[in-house]
């Protein structure tokens, strides 16, 4: 199954005993959509909590995902929904059915949603187990210097990024690509345009294979979105559309831009609700260290055409391939969530007949429009008093996912950094 925060949790079966009849159903605690990245268990959840027992939920394979796990030995995976114990209905708050939730809301209005993520992320010298027991400091990147497109550092590290590239395809993954990113270390690795949920499935089992393949060759990968404040963050774009019996929904050849009437009311939903699912965008404290301007990551809610200085990019203005990219997301995003967000503010503009506003033009990182929220706890407010997505998603959801920010806000406000030691232990 996938967790809240985006990650593979499960069990691993005997083969026989998968074939014999566990492929129908297993049972996990369902503490596992109620916690946090350390695997604690805070309170304030409706759905479960110590008082209610932490009973278990259902793990339904999802038998249309089963692949093959080329860089393990002998295994094979299969996707999971989440269903109540007791109802066997599908557990409200677990990503693949909040995702679900707005593909189906689409799919009952003819179109279909596509979408394609790229993952960004550092590799570094280190295994995860040494840095760890160096209290995570004096990390080295696998590289020396900025490596965007770079063929000569980027064959440096063929020996993780060419299985990498090679096992997911073998898992049924369509990779196209591997590049350098713009920074020492950074890598980026893309996959096929697919429909939305597929999408999401590719995302979560390439980023679950970038650390385990990484790990099997003595190397750490991070998808923290800012490791380190002088170097440059780590993002995951969203490229997304909306199509229509086979054709592309957002192409209109009679326009200056290629931009239909649908897209244009789509997009200008993702604008005026941007800030209601930024949390889902950028879950963590960390997440909004990533947003300065002058590194690519965008400040602003506004669009551009083919501008990397905006929070949405128009791409393949005037083709069939139009489509828009969110350029806000980090590494650290849950994409069954953030693709959820986006595409209730999508429906939003669409069902509100929104007018989408001329594109912004030059350096998006100057101008008087809206800024995204600069804080966890800003987002939290947003998500928390949205309309918008308490109609889509429902409030058990809202209030579910609310409460997991304030996790993350208490935990981290809790504990004394190294920032706060260093400049305060002589001079305050």
């Amino acid at each position: 199954m996938v967790d809240m925060q985006g990650r593979l949790m499960g069990k691993r079966f005997h083969a026989g005993h998968f074939v014999a009849g566990a492929w129908e159903e297993t049972h996990c605690c369902n503490y596992l959509l109620a916690t946090d990245l350390e695997m604690g268990t805070p309170d304030g959840y409706a759905s479960t909590s110590w008082e209610r027992g932490y009973g278990d939920y259902v793990m339904k394979p999802d038998l249309e995902t089963l692949r093959p796990v080329p860089w393990l030995e002998g295994t094979v995976m299969v996707m999971c929904d989440v269903l109540d114990h007791h109802t066997h209905e599908e557990v409200p708050h677990s990503p693949r059915a909040i995702l679900r939730r707005q593909v189906n809301r689409l799919k009952g209005t003819g179109y279909d949603a596509m979408a394609a993520t790229e993952l960004e992320f550092f590799l570094f010298e280190k295994s995860f187990d040494q840095i760890r027991g160096e209290g995570f400091r004096d990390l080295e990147p696998i590289s020396g210097y900025n490596e965007d497109y770079h063929i000569l550092q980027t064959t440096k590290e063929e020996h993780v990024m060419r299985p990498i590239r090679n096992h997911l395809w073998d898992a049924g993954i369509p990779v196209e690509n591997s590049k350098g990113e713009a920074e020492t270390g950074q890598e980026e690795l893309n996959i096929k345009y697919a429909p939305a949920m597929d999408t999401a499935e590719y995302h979560s089992i390439a980023k679950n294979a970038v650390k385990e393949i990484a790990w099997q060759h003595g190397h750490a990968a991070t998808f923290l979105p800012k490791w380190h404040h002088d170097k440059v963050g780590s993002s995951s774009h969203v490229h997304q559309s909306l199509w229509r019996d086979g054709k592309p929904a957002f192409y209109d050849e009679g326009d200056d831009l290629g931009m239909s009437a649908l897209m244009k009311r789509y997009v200008a939903g993702l604008l005026k609700y941007a800030a209601d699912y930024t949390y889902f965008m950028a879950p963590y404290i960390n997440s909004y260290k990533r947003f300065m301007k002058g590194t690519f990551a965008p400040t602003r809610i506004i669009w551009s055409v083919d501008n990397r200085t905006a929070g949405f990019r128009l791409c393949g203005e005037g083709t069939k391939a139009v489509r828009i990219e969110c350029r806000i997301p980090g590494s650290d995003m849950n994409p069954y969530l953030a693709m959820a967000g986006m595409l209730a503010a999508g429906i939003a503009g669409i069902e509100e007949g929104l007018e989408l506003q001329p594109p912004a033009k030059g350096d998006v990182y100057q101008g008087e429009t809206g800024m995204i929220p600069g804080t966890l706890k800003d987002a939290r407010d947003a998500l928390d008093g949205s309309a918008m997505l308490r109609a889509a998603m429902g409030d058990d959801v809202v209030d579910h996912y609310t409460r997991a920010a304030e996790v993350e806000i208490e935990e981290f406000e809790r504990v004394v950094t190294d920032w706060e030691v260093a400049r305060g232990f002589e001079r305050a």
